[in-house]
């Protein structure tokens, strides 16, 4: 008799394991997604980083451009920067002056208003150009923001 008793303990004991097993096998584990900080994706922004204007963003006339650029961005202190339609036309070009001692391999600030006229919505792209005086193609480099302009 005593082993039958013996029996039908390990039996309830596997039982209840077997259910223990199947209850927490079969609820899946809640996951917990974090939740994406909006990024700016600038894959030069070791060589050149704008503030001003931000991409995308409705801009009016004038357009403040404002950011920092290495060094060996600019030539002679500077560097052209330029606004294009959506067909390419250009709407406007300046050179932008270094606010500091360019001769360096650090950043070096820069601002500018560049104006502008539309007469209504445009998409444009602000293109800001690494000076290139040798006109060489290894040499060349630019940073491409989209924008809506305004009138």
């Amino acid at each position: 008799m005593r082993t039958a008793y013996l029996i039908l303990i390990l039996i309830g004991v596997i039982v209840l394991g077997v259910i223990a097993l199947w209850v927490f096998t079969s609820t899946p584990a809640q996951q917990i997604t974090p939740t994406p900080t909006p990024v700016v994706s600038n894959p030069k922004s070791d060589l050149i980083r704008v503030s001003s204007p931000m991409p995308n963003q409705k801009i009016t006339s004038p357009i403040l451009i404002r950011g920092e650029a290495r060094g060996n961005w600019y030539f002679e202190a500077s560097f052209p920067v330029k606004l294009v339609d959506q067909n390419g036309v250009i709407l406007a070009v300046t050179p932008v002056q270094a606010k500091g001692e360019w001769m360096t391999t650090d950043f070096v600030p820069f601002s500018i208003d560049l104006g502008f006229k539309v007469s209504e919505s445009t998409p444009a792209t602000l293109v800001l150009e690494k000076d290139n005086p040798s006109g060489l193609p290894e040499h060349a480099d630019e940073i491409r923001i989209p924008l809506i302009l305004e009138p």
